[in-house]
């Protein structure tokens, strides 16, 4: 296959979703409802499809086996990013939700962020860019 074809805008497209493995798809998927504001947007045989606000999705699907440790350093998909428009009314709302933060709320070249974790212990974060990357 040649180079040109590999590099064409109209193959690859981007993300269509990410998936979580999870011991309880269903209860996950209603923590992003719950959580995040998600819609569950498709489901199939134990697999559920969580729309964000923005159009982006997530698929959850049954998890076999003991989660390995993790943290936010460990290889592989480390976190993701749910981008807020107004960071404090996002923090108090997530604060008042009880979820466990990996930490405070800090800033980091102008943008605001913190880590916290979803109902199977995931990391995310939330983060609102002062501009947007390039």
């Amino acid at each position: 296959m040649s180079p040109t074809l590999l590099n064409s805008e109209f193959m690859f497209k981007g993300l269509e979703h990410t998936a979580i493995a999870s011991p309880d798809p269903r209860n996950l998927a209603e923590w992003y409802v719950n959580h995040l504001g998600f819609h569950i947007n498709f489901e199939y045989a134990g697999n559920y499809f969580v729309k964000a606000p923005n159009g982006s999705l997530l698929e959850i699907i049954p998890g076999e086996g003991p989660p390995p440790s993790a943290t936010l350093k460990t290889p592989g998909i480390r976190h993701l990013a749910i981008a807020v428009d107004d960071f404090d009314a996002a923090l108090a709302e997530i604060q008042s939700k009880n979820v466990k933060f990996l930490g405070e709320p800090y800033e980091n070249q102008g943008n605001r962020l913190v880590f916290f974790e979803d109902g199977d212990g995931n990391f995310l974060h939330l983060i609102h860019r002062r501009k947007p990357l390039p």
